[in-house]
């Protein structure tokens, strides 16, 4: 049995901290490609928009249509397209061709991370399963904690481009260890589009993804407005959110390494359970810190980023024990990521109309700390019914 700490794993936890680094870098280099390609800041946003919705929306759709039965070739083509997505960014001519790009990345990304969290899994075992997810989603936290900052200073003395020439490269060092040293992987059941649709039947799955879908309106919903959060009077009037949004990442970081061997020792669904009391809690004293200090803010941010980041490690181990036996848990992984998105933009659609209507700023938290409750009860009825820890160990009885 192969382990967790398979040389592969980590290779795809380095394709994972490209993801992660491609999926926020975007943001911070609008004003350079502003000027470079003479568009408007609201235009020039749209490239995260494209990203975004490729990554969440498509990815899905582009996982149901690959060959079930060639996963390691899956794996490497989404790498592939992902690298080379990037390098035609970087050498784009006119901001119609560099969308268009920018929407391929996107794809790629959702893809190559809905096939890396299966594969590592079965690289690692069931014994090592969750060590193993976390080590994918770390690696993702640490590209948006540790490689948006340096492709950003990379950028501002090189220019926008190099930025996604990073990317590039991290990704096609992780592509080529990967060539050389990913062995087979399980092959999926092949199954027409019609029956890879059922999954949305499957009940277990859709009760995983509701609560992935409240974490994410709650979480990083929220997350869309922690600068003109703290930069409310009442809370705080803080001028820079840096400090606090390396406090946010850098929890997110050892949030989803650490939650790993808990989730290979107990039931997942009570981490879950656990994970969504903490996270609406976080929210709820968050501006109860801040109105006392604001530095003291930096402590329920903290704890709100690692549980935001660590709860992906139990629900993607959820969701691939659920749909085991079908053999389609990449299919899973993709919409639990389409999930993800589709909840950060409805809370931050819920928190712009409650910043259009003027509501104050602390109200921002607690609806969100609303929604993680609800999300928590929620959780509740997933771990009345599922099985012990036990009894999923237990073998299936000879034929």
């Amino acid at each position: 049995m192969l382990k967790s700490s398979h040389p592969s794993v980590y290779l795809i936890a380095i394709g994972a901290f490209s993801l992660g680094m491609a999926s926020y870098v975007t943001a911070g280099l609008i004003p350079m490609i502003e000027t470079s390609f003479s568009v408007s800041v609201a235009v020039a946003a749209q490239l995260v928009t494209a990203f975004t919705l490729a990554y969440g929306l498509g990815s899905p759709i582009a996982v149901a249509l690959l060959p079930a039965l060639r996963q390691r070739f899956n794996l490497l083509l989404a790498l592939g397209v992902f690298i080379v997505a990037n390098a035609a960014s970087a050498m784009a001519e006119d901001f119609a061709t560099l969308m268009a790009w920018r929407s391929l990345a996107g794809l790629g990304a959702g893809v190559y991370l809905a096939m890396g969290i299966p594969a590592a899994a079965a690289l690692a075992g069931a014994e090592g399963r969750g060590k193993a997810i976390a080590l994918i989603m770390g690696g993702m936290a640490s590209g948006t904690v540790l490689g948006v900052p340096i492709g950003l200073l990379l950028a501002e003395r090189l220019g926008w481009e190099a930025a996604l020439w990073l990317i590039a490269l991290l990704g096609c060092a992780a592509f080529i260890g990967l060539l050389f040293r990913l062995p087979p992987l399980p092959s999926g059941q092949a199954s027409s589009l019609r029956q890879k649709v059922l999954i949305l039947a499957d009940r277990n799955v859709m009760s995983i993804l509701t609560v992935s879908l409240l974490a994410a309106i709650a979480s990083l919903g929220m997350y869309t407005f922690i600068a003109p959060f703290l930069a409310d009077r009442v809370d705080g009037g803080i001028q820079s959110v840096t400090p606090y949004l390396w406090a946010w990442g850098v929890g997110g970081v050892c949030g989803s390494l650490l939650v790993g061997p808990l989730v290979d020792r107990h039931r997942g669904p009570a981490i879950i359970l656990i994970i969504m009391v903490v996270l609406a809690a976080s929210l709820l004293l968050l501006p109860v810190f801040a109105q006392v200090n604001p530095w003291l803010a930096i402590m329920p941010i903290a704890v709100w980023g690692a549980v935001g980041w660590a709860l992906q490690v139990p629900q993607n181990n959820e969701l691939l024990r659920a749909r085991e036996k079908q053999g389609d848990g990449n299919l899973a992984a993709a919409l639990n990521e389409c999930a993800l998105y589709l909840g950060s933009a409805i809370g931050a659609a819920a928190g712009g109309i409650l910043f259009l209507i003027q509501m104050p700023a602390w109200t921002l938290t607690t609806a969100a700390a609303a929604v993680a409750a609800l999300g928590a009860l929620f959780q509740v009825t997933n771990v009345r019914k599922s099985p012990s820890r036990t009894r999923c160990q237990e073998p299936d009885p000879a034929p």
